[in-house]
């Protein structure tokens, strides 16, 4: 039977040999590997060859790491990782392990679907739920509107310190102005410290109710997630087509639950008192002012009114709000 040393000695003039020859002296020079020796220094160069297979992965990987060209496009084996070796010593000898560690761009990504796993959006556009901004930027896009957006943050820093509150807010403009976008980014921030959130569009969630009907089930969840969720907003409330059964049943089951509770935030280009107007008549009733003033008793006491300024930003090309 051939020795171990014979066998070798017969792979020792072949390509593969030679390519192997050439990896070890690549992965010896490799500054990662040098700076990786400096921590420990009981490592020989016989256990380095022993585990080539590892700290060549090791070398890649920081190589590419080093040149990231984004997560999407990331050439590591396992996506948004990179290997890390570690050391352990038994009886004269080491041992050397390899595991994959998260880099920074994928834990950025985890937390961000996570947060964005906390809000639920029907009928909105989610553009303005994908990303953060900073305080700055908010107030930069539209210094007319600077007054709300220092009543939202004042919200937002209350409600982070305080825990989640019982009265909203109800923000009301023109058009444009930024009302949805600035609900979107009180989510997102809230998100981040555990809040779950959903916003609705008032105007289509009131027609797709309708097909609600043949769906009892999906009516009833629909129902049961805006009364838990901890931040609901009801966008654009006023421009829906009021029904009784609308007012009555979905509105008003929805925020008897939630008054006392949890807070319910409103975008409308009505004041308070035009919306009980709205509330009082029906297309199918006509004029009903007592349920119109039953159910701005649940919304008019447990909000804050925010006054929204500004320029229409959807009258200009390039506005992200």
């Amino acid at each position: 039977m051939e020795s171990l040393a014979d066998l070798l000695k017969q792979f020792s003039g072949t390509p593969l040999w030679k390519n192997r020859e050439e990896i070890r002296k690549q992965v010896a020079t490799d500054p990662a590997v040098r700076e990786w020796r400096l921590l420990h220094p009981e490592v020989t160069d016989e256990e380095i060859s022993l585990n080539l297979n590892k700290f060549y992965q090791f070398v890649k990987e920081r190589n590419n790491c080093s040149q990231c060209p984004g997560l999407e496009r990331c050439p590591n084996d396992f996506e948004g990782h990179y290997t890390v070796l570690s050391v352990e010593t038994t009886q004269d000898r080491c041992y050397i392990y390899d595991r994959k560690a998260s880099c920074d761009k994928f834990i950025t990504k985890q937390n961000q679907d996570s947060i964005r796993s906390r809000i639920r959006s029907f009928y909105v556009d989610e553009r303005s739920l994908n990303q953060g901004y900073s305080a700055d930027e908010i107030l930069s896009k539209d210094w007319e509107r600077a007054a709300a957006v220092d009543q939202i943050m004042d919200y937002i820093l209350k409600t982070k310190e305080q825990g989640l509150q019982r009265q909203g807010l109800y923000l009301a403009g023109p058009f444009g102005t930024g009302k949805t976008f600035l609900m979107c980014y009180m989510l997102y921030e809230l998100a981040k410290v555990g809040l779950t959130g959903a916003i609705v569009y008032m105007p289509d969630f009131s027609e797709d109710l309708k097909s609600m009907f043949q769906d009892p089930q999906k009516l009833k969840e629909t129902i049961d997630l805006l009364k838990e969720t901890d931040l609901l907003v009801l966008d654009d409330i006023g421009a829906e087509n009021m029904n009784p059964w609308l007012r009555d049943h979905v509105l008003g089951t929805i925020l008897n639950y939630r008054m006392n509770r949890k807070p319910t935030f409103f975008t409308s280009n009505y004041e308070l008192d035009d919306l009980e107007k709205h509330f009082s008549f029906t297309s199918k009733d006509g004029e009903e002012e007592f349920k119109g003033q039953r159910i701005m008793d649940r919304i008019r006491h447990f909000v804050e009114v925010v006054h929204v300024t500004g320029y229409n930003k959807r009258s200009k090309a390039g506005e992200t709000e």
